[in-house]
């Protein structure tokens, strides 16, 4: 299992590849890999985005993305899961979080990712700050994930 939150840019494709090449143990092991992108959205109820910036708290944001991962491996048969999400300013189109989950079948796969994605969405400690041509605000609530 690998988290990390990370100000860098993220290329999610490249990551996976990577991930997989180093991790040999899945290698003939998985038969099936789930995998999630989340990007930057340009509008949000109704209104333009032009940037956000997204904070988070070092430290308890990891502790609570292992959790989810744990919980999701407690739950399905993973062999591996991977988890990359960005913080600081990001613009349209910049691509957010990356949930990677490699299982030897495709429902566990699938379920996991869901799972870890939605948990992350609606509970991770992360805040968002979006700037509106108006000025900036705070974002209070999540979007529904269905």
């Amino acid at each position: 299992m690998k988290i990390e939150v990370r100000a860098a840019a993220l290329d999610p494709w490249r990551e996976v590849a990577d991930y997989e090449q180093a991790q040999t143990a899945l290698h003939g092991a998985a038969g099936a890999a789930a995998v999630f992108v989340g990007s930057m959205r340009d509008l949000n109820e109704g209104d333009a985005i032009s940037a956000m910036t997204l904070e988070h708290y070092p430290g308890m944001t990891e502790k609570h993305l292992a959790k989810i991962c744990t919980a999701a491996a407690d739950r399905w048969d993973l062999l591996d899961t991977l988890v990359v999400h960005r913080v600081g300013e990001l613009h349209p189109a910049d691509p957010i979080v990356l949930v990677a989950v490699w299982s030897a079948h495709r429902k566990d796969a699938f379920e996991a990712c869901r799972h870890i994605m939605e948990d992350l969405k609606s509970n991770a400690p992360f805040w968002k700050k979006e700037q509106l041509q108006s000025g900036h605000r705070w974002v209070e609530k999540n979007t529904a994930g269905y």
